[in-house]
């Protein structure tokens, strides 16, 4: 087995990341550094292992569970090298500076007080190694009088404000169901590594960017910031938050995309009638009505006078709504958005997951998913990146790390560890638990060093 070489056209080539990050948040960010090509190293201990490696709901039909097989682990940590090690001890921790020493960034998103009780503080690292770029990621950041708090997205969602947004009218608060705080949290620390970088390579000099996943919520809310500073309103009040429809003023309150800007504008049911047989069509001008009336037929009721103005048509909806269904119900949802489409009518299929990675042509043309074989997945989609790089896909380089995957390879290829000293640090529980029964490719690795002798 041998470290997977780096890629000549990705931005990142030659960066080396450390990443001791966990769950969502700070992994996402790592993610995204070595899709750009950069070698990401992340840095685990089987006694502590990363949540998501514990999740059973994420393994696929047919997959053994196993901290190797979780689809969200896998996804989240696509295309970097595993390391084992125990940073608690001394030579443990001793092999991590000798790493950092040769390492660009370090990544991190445990709350503030953790690494430097370990050792690996901002403050100590950048003696070993002065240009280290260090991004941290606590959930309330280094400083103020939560920093030390420890917390989830979705806690530090309901702090940011964005769990007061949500929900329906008159019901409590029901959050956003998935935790989107970690996605953007995510996002936000590659931007940070990436400019940190940028400085560095400018100055030379290194920085220690403080991030806090909280505030980075608190972005998202501009609206509501806005409304409170100009009008004094708040975000929950009568008929606020509006559920899934666009928010217009003097809209009635329904769970639907009505607005006083555009009509039609709703999810109609398609073909067949399912739980995800929806399309969304909009008209925003009177031309575009009279392309969809063309299209559904202008001898019927959508030729009526009252239709023919977005006033008339806003007074109406109740009634036009229903007509356009009758419709909309006789062909499928891509037929329907393709028809519209060419007759100049703003309309998309309303797509489930399913349909985004499998049957999406725009998506496939893109490049959006690349198949790679993972050890214990097989055959496994993973997303890339949202934009292409001088018309290059940015795709993920390869499969998440198997926990401990590469331990040999990084200590003894990368920092020259004898094999005496590999085998010694397994049997001193410093590169894997005694208590914890090693996984085959463990064993084989240790096998491979033995032979060394």
């Amino acid at each position: 087995m041998q470290i997977p070489k780096r890629r000549k056209d990705r931005p990142l080539e030659g960066v080396r990341v450390v990443d001791f990050t966990w769950v969502r948040a700070g992994p996402w960010a790592a993610r995204w550094l070595a899709t750009l090509g950069a070698e990401v190293i992340k840095v685990e201990w089987p006694e502590n292992m990363d949540m998501l490696r514990q999740n059973r709901f994420t393994v696929p039909p047919g997959v053994e569970p196993g901290p190797n097989s979780t689809g969200q682990f896998a996804d989240t940590n696509a295309g970097k090298l595993g390391l084992s090690i125990n940073t608690r001890h001394p030579k443990g921790l001793e092999a991590i500076k000798k790493l950092i020493s040769v390492s660009d960034v370090v990544i991190e998103n445990f709350s503030s007080r953790i690494m430097t009780r370990w050792g690996l503080g901002y403050d100590e690292l950048r003696k070993l190694r002065p240009d280290v770029v260090y991004v941290s990621m606590a959930g309330f950041g280094q400083t103020g009088r939560q920093h030390y708090f420890g917390t989830m997205g979705p806690a530090a969602q309901a702090l940011s404000g964005l769990t007061h947004q949500s929900g329906l009218p008159g019901k409590q608060p029901a959050g956003w169901g998935w935790s989107y705080l970690d996605d953007t949290g995510g996002m936000y620390g590659a931007i940070c590594a990436l400019t940190a970088l940028r400085h560095r390579n400018q100055t030379g000099q290194g920085q220690h960017v403080d991030l806090s996943q909280m505030i980075t919520g608190i972005t998202l809310t501009g609206t509501a910031f806005l409304d409170k500073s100009i009008n004094s309103r708040e975000a929950r009040r009568e008929g606020y938050p509006p559920g899934n429809r666009t928010v217009w003023p003097g809209a009635p309150v329904m769970n639907n995309y009505r607005g006083p800007i555009a009509a039609p504008h709703n999810a109609y049911r398609t073909k067949n009638g399912g739980y995800n047989d929806w399309c969304v069509i909009t008209c925003l001008t009177d031309e575009e009505w009279q392309n969809l009336v063309g299209l559904m037929g202008s001898s019927g009721w959508a030729a009526d006078e009252k239709f023919s103005t977005l006033e008339g048509r806003l007074a109406h909806q109740e009634e036009m709504d229903q007509g356009i269904e009758e419709w909309t119900k006789t062909l499928g949802k891509y037929k329907l958005a393709e028809v519209c489409q060419a007759a100049g009518v703003r309309a998309m299929p309303v797509q489930s997951s399913e349909d985004r990675v499998e049957n999406d042509p725009q998506l496939r043309h893109r490049g959006m998913f690349t198949e790679v074989k993972h050890p214990m997945l097989g055959p496994w989609k993973f997303q890339g990146a949202p934009f292409r790089l001088d018309g290059n896909k940015v795709a993920v380089k390869g499969p998440p790390p198997m926990i401990g995957q590469h331990t040999t390879k990084i200590l003894g290829d990368l920092l020259g560890y004898t094999s005496e000293e590999l085998i010694a640090g397994y049997e001193e529980g410093v590169l894997w638990p005694e208590s914890t029964p090693k996984f085959p490719y463990v064993q084989q690795a240790i096998e491979e060093e033995e032979a060394k002798r």
